[in-house]
């Protein structure tokens, strides 16, 4: 009930903290004299962010490890551990945790062997039927040690709100807001739950994470655009997976590969915790060490060096559904490190954001060539290349091949002739006007300043990459356009409604 996962959900994410990057300098040195940080011995770091304005604080547990990390054959499974998180501990969620581990142990066995059997070419059916009920029955009486939902029954009754949790391509992230008198509360909690986790009703939580997939992607024709999208736009990276993971992965996985992969991936250093809010300091530091301060330091994560290379010509592929039309076109584009990024933002702003982008008033006012229009850059990720998107519904009775046709021609028309410096300059006011707007919250301070440190090392870029910004010109602009959105680096996928005839037919067969 904490996580409601969405296809452009990294999309959406990047957009939102990518706003507070672009504030003034003084408002850097404002801040600097309201963070404090540090760092375990472990390498588990902390931001502190004091602000009085009320005696609430927020509370931000940064993973920098997403879905591009996950192993082969495991995709989902950061997914899967993070619903896993909110299941209780060895303390927490159990009557008798002597008694329940031994039996979540041998449930877990029992599936691997049903599942083994069960993916052969010639399955042995009556072998697999013993073999579930055995699972079934290990199951069940694990079941009976289960206190269900303490975890988050005891935030609730402490005043929390807000409480959830995201995976998205490059990261993951748990998060709610406290009264600041129950901070203790929160240190014990968390450090419990990521020190001291139990697969605690994992085979019934894989079933709610099929119920996302079928809500999200199966029966979801933007999902099934953007899953197909993804493996098609992408060759050897990682990107190509989707968050929520392939069926046949969902089913394979076991207690076994995500204990390993927590042991893996969820070490300190990985970790970055961010408190924003009516807080001291020095009392955060000893609470810190108190409950974390014990938590050993594990080897590094291995790091992701795939790759993507380059794209020798176009790809295009269609889905037919029963489903309104919808254009999806991406094209290769860099990581948030790169000089390119911020003329790439800029770029997308110019063409998409605002009833004043180019888009939106030649092709969704003037022409109604299209129903909804939007783009943006970073899909579905930044910390490695991703994409520089498009997406759009053409209105009723306009082909999509139009709609597709008149993009390109908008494009072209700005590789040409470049942009104004008025065009310039609106982008940079919205981005602005956004960014004051991101440092009123605690919790956007506190996630943007977490992942900032976590993927950049170091919160302070949140500010300064207002340089990066300042330093783009109409020419640069003109330069990314005509650089990237090519032919040769360009993905188009579409849905085009299928005919009633075809659907009768595929119902049938």
């Amino acid at each position: 009930m904490f996580r409601k996962f969405s296809p452009l959900i990294s999309a959406i994410i990047f957009i939102a903290l990518l706003l507070p990057q672009m504030v003034s300098s003084q408002s850097l040195e404002a801040f600097e004299e309201r963070v404090t940080e540090f760092t375990l011995d472990n390498g588990l770091h902390f931001i502190i962010i004091q602000r009085d304005v009320a005696p609430v604080a927020s509370f931000v547990t940064f993973v920098n490890i997403g879905s591009a990390n996950e192993p082969v054959g495991q995709t989902g499974i950061t997914h899967i551990f993070e619903h896993m998180a909110f299941k209780g501990t060895h303390t927490i969620g159990t009557t008798d945790i002597e008694a329940e581990l031994p039996l979540i142990k041998a449930m877990d066995d029992a599936y691997r062997a049903w599942h083994k059997e069960s993916v052969r070419s010639n399955p042995d059916e009556e072998l697999l039927e013993r073999l579930w009920a055995d699972f079934t029955r290990l199951r069940d009486e694990s079941q009976k040690f289960v206190v269900n939902n303490e975890f988050s029954e005891i935030i609730d009754r402490e005043g929390a709100v807000g409480m959830n949790a995201y995976v998205s391509a490059d990261e993951t992230a748990f998060f709610y807001s406290l009264p600041q008198n129950r901070a203790e509360l929160w240190f014990k909690l968390e450090a419990d739950r990521f020190m001291n986790p139990v697969m605690r009703e994992f085979y019934q939580e894989k079933d709610v994470i099929w119920e996302e997939r079928r809500d999200r992607t199966d029966n979801n024709p933007i999902g099934r655009l953007i899953e197909e999208f993804n493996s098609v736009a992408f060759s050897a990276h990682t990107y190509k997976n989707p968050p929520i993971g392939w069926p046949s992965d969902i089913d394979a996985v076991t207690i076994r590969e995500t204990l390993a992969f927590y042991e893996t991936y969820y070490i300190p250093q990985n970790l970055t915790i961010a408190i924003a809010g009516d807080v001291n300091p020095t009392e955060m530091k000893r609470l810190a060490e108190k409950y974390f301060g014990s938590w050993p330091a594990r080897e590094d994560s291995p790091e992701l060096n795939v790759v993507e290379p380059p794209q020798r010509g176009e790809r295009r592929f269609t889905i037919e559904d029963q489903s309104q039309p919808i254009l999806m076109i991406g094209y290769k584009s860099v990581d948030a490190l790169h000089e390119d990024f911020a003329p790439l933002n800029l770029l997308a702003s110019i063409l998409f954001e605002g009833r004043t982008s180019r888009m939106y008033r030649s092709l969704v006012v003037d022409e109604q060539l299209a129903l909804q229009l939007q783009g943006f850059n970073g899909f579905p990720g930044t910390r490695f290349p991703g994409l520089f998107v498009v997406l759009g519904v053409p209105n009723q009775g306009v082909e999509i091949n139009d709609l597709e046709a008149r993009i390109y021609e908008e494009i072209e028309t700005l590789i040409n002739d470049g942009v104004t410096q008025q065009e310039l300059d609106r982008v940079r006011t919205q981005a602005r006007a956004s960014a004051v707007r991101g440092l009123t919250s605690n919790m956007n301070l506190a996630l943007g300043f977490a992942r900032t440190h976590a993927q950049t090392g170091d919160w302070r870029n949140t500010f300064i990459d207002i340089e990066r910004l300042n330093d783009v010109t109409i020419e640069d602009i003109q330069r990314v356009a005509r650089q990237y959105l090519i032919e040769r680096n360009r993905t188009v996928g579409s849905i085009v409604t299928q005919s009633q005839e075809t659907a009768e037919a595929i119902l049938k067969d």
